[in-house]
């Protein structure tokens, strides 16, 4: 994990010239990876003049792009904050370099706990540790846990209620705490925190959203409080979230993958975004009047029989926020809150489109009045992240076709820039965890912390494996949603299933046999026409392919377990566990048997 500051740093804040002169070095480094890699794309499939199926790839290309270049840069500016700032979370946020860490907590601080649908008890698991830590800190009366339910189901609303009525008689005195249920989820999460603005928000200062799945400690919300404190210009400040760790396969993979790419990216990202962060809607901390007046969300249509309400509020927020004056900024350390992934691959579909639907409702505030320019950039941005999903799957379509055509591959692809072009892409797609591999790889305590040398290379190269198997599967997935939403089909806020559970082959057919059509008639068609170019088409079309199986092997329970005690996928918390974290007691924490950590405070 990344070390904090411990003492005051000379550090001072990057504004006026140098974040300009930060943004357009991105900027510039953006515009010119993008030309010479759309030159290289239109070089590699000129062998034969341009045909309209060449000029289509090229615009595809185009639209992947934006991510896989931001990425990168992200990455190598990352990279080089991690390797040679003296104190890199100075660098990406100043006013953190600030806290000594034991200045008074005079702010009064709402922790806003969003559920829906959920069963309370891995909510009061999460939220323990977190009450007794304020208490033991001794500024438990400076914060206040609202638990704000928006739940539908009865049954589970009746245990909400006596279970947290419990709770709150356990903390009174010392932790206050309020229950609250809506009848209606209006407006979703955005609606639910909006609805407590108007309740409860003129007593407070600052606010911290937590999700259901969300876990922070006191330690990390005391010091994100603290920094706050010290500048009345910051609007929201967000902490970096990783996953908890988990006995399920698939969940297993992906935080360690997710680990390896937040880490540089998101130091990079901030070191040129500077106070046009990003918001995430949880773990982070937002002061109240500021966000009460200036970032609350129009509803986007009404007709007197409809009314729609944004779906993904957070970075809507954050751009309100700066264009209200006060800062966004992202602290960059591992940490500060956890969360809890979903424990197979049919789980992380229905959380990614309710993503994908949210994103989509961006393209009406990218032209915003107010807004400035890095938070445009950010909207289109995530917009462009579900938008190049089809453009991936066109491009796997349209080149498994014009290679079909083709008497050889080399009258519809010159070989020389094709690899080329194919190495850059890889290189662009891991960047972001190639990155944080070699910082780890260069640092022996991070290495013993990963479980060690060899089996975090290993954990490396099956998360590789596992990515190019994945991303395809998802970029489908969005493209299938994509063309739902034009016809009306929408997606709600959810409960999810988050325990480890099998996924039958009935019901992995049922969601998936689309996706192993594609990937099966690609990789089909390649085989008989053009059998050399099936190692490169296995980038995009082997997940397709093996999809159902996919679904099904990273689902098991065993599986999950045997992963668990041998270390793949192994996260630091397995190795050290904080007594915060290990207080939860997680099975895979049992299963890995960590050496523990006291409390820091």
């Amino acid at each position: 994990m990344l070390e904090r500051p411990v003492h005051q740093s000379k550090q001072v804040d990057a504004t006026g010239n140098s974040i300009t002169g930060r943004r357009v070095l991105f900027a510039a480094l953006f515009a010119v990876s993008m030309a010479g890699l759309i030159a290289l794309a239109a070089l590699a499939l000129s062998p034969s003049g341009f045909s309209a199926i060449d000029l289509v790839l090229i615009v595809l290309f185009t639209i992947t792009l934006p991510w896989m270049v931001a990425g990168f840069w992200n990455a190598v500016i990352g990279f080089l904050i991690l390797r040679f700032s003296p104190d890199l979370i100075a660098a990406v946020i100043p006013q953190a370099a600030r806290i000594r860490g034991d200045e008074l907590i005079a702010a009064s601080t709402a922790i806003l706990l969003c559920i829906r649908n959920e069963l309370p008890d891995r909510i009061i698991r999460n939220l323990g540790p977190l009450l007794a830590g304020l208490d033991r800190s001794g500024f438990g009366e400076r914060f206040h846990v609202y638990v704000l339910s928006d739940t539908s189901d009865p049954q589970i609303a009746s245990v909400e209620k006596e279970r947290f009525a419990e709770l709150a008689s356990v903390w009174s005195n010392r932790v206050a705490m309020t229950y609250r249920r809506r009848a209606a989820n209006t407006g979703y999460k955005a609606g639910n925190i909006r609805d407590f603005c108007k309740q409860w928000g003129a007593q407070h200062e600052f606010a911290v959203p937590l999700d259901a799945d969300s876990f922070m400690t006191a330690e990390a919300i005391l010091w994100l409080v603290r920094i706050m404190q010290v500048d009345s210009k910051l609007g929201i400040l967000q902490g970096l979230v990783v996953g908890l760790p988990s006995t399920s396969a698939f969940a297993r993979v992906f935080q360690f993958g997710m680990r390896l790419g937040m880490r540089s990216y998101t130091i990079g990202s901030a070191w040129w975004q500077g106070d046009c962060g990003p918001y995430w809607g949880h773990n982070a901390v937002f002061r109240l009047r500021p966000f009460i007046t200036h970032c609350e969300l129009p509803v986007l249509s009404q007709d007197g029989t409809e009314t729609r309400h944004i779906l993904s509020h957070d970075q809507i927020e954050a751009a309100l926020m700066r264009a209200a004056g006060y800062s966004v900024r992202v602290l960059p350390d591992e940490g500060l809150g956890w969360e809890e992934n979903p424990p197979t691959l049919l789980e992380f579909i229905r959380r990614d489109l309710r993503w994908c639907q949210g994103n989509m409702q961006y393209w009406r505030f990218v032209t915003l009045r107010g807004l400035k320019v890095v938070s445009r950039y950010q909207l289109g941005l995530a917009i462009l992240m579900f938008i190049g999903s089809p453009a991936w799957i066109g491009m796997l379509v349209l080149g498994t076709l014009g290679l079909a055509l083709a008497e050889t591959p080399a009258d519809f692809m010159r070989m020389d820039a094709g690899i080329e072009l194919f190495i850059c892409v890889l290189v662009m797609w891991f960047s972001p965890k190639i990155a944080s591999a070699i910082d780890i790889l260069l640092r022996p305590e991070l290495q013993r912390a990963f479980g060690g040398t060899g089996r975090f290379v290993a954990n490396c190269i099956i998360e590789a494996v596992y990515s190019i198997l994945l991303c395809p599967i998802l970029w489908f997935g969005h493209s299938i949603f994509l063309s739902g939403l034009l016809s009306g089909r929408e997606i709600g806020w959810i409960g999810q299933t988050r325990d480890d559970h099998a996924v039958p082959l009935t019901h992995a057919l049922q969601s998936l046999w689309p996706h192993t059509l594609l990937g099966g008639a690609t990789l089909g068609t390649l085989a008989v026409t053009q059998p050399a170019a099936l190692p490169y088409a296995l980038l995009l079309a082997a997940g397709p392919a093996l999809s159902i199986p996919f679904a099904m092997i990273t689902a098991w329970p065993s599986l999950g377990r045997f992963s668990t005690r041998v270390g793949i996928g192994r996260l630091p918390e397995e190795t050290i566990a904080p007594a915060d974290l290990d207080a939860l007691a997680l099975p895979a924490l049992k299963m890995a048997a960590p050496t523990r950590l006291p409390n820091s405070g």
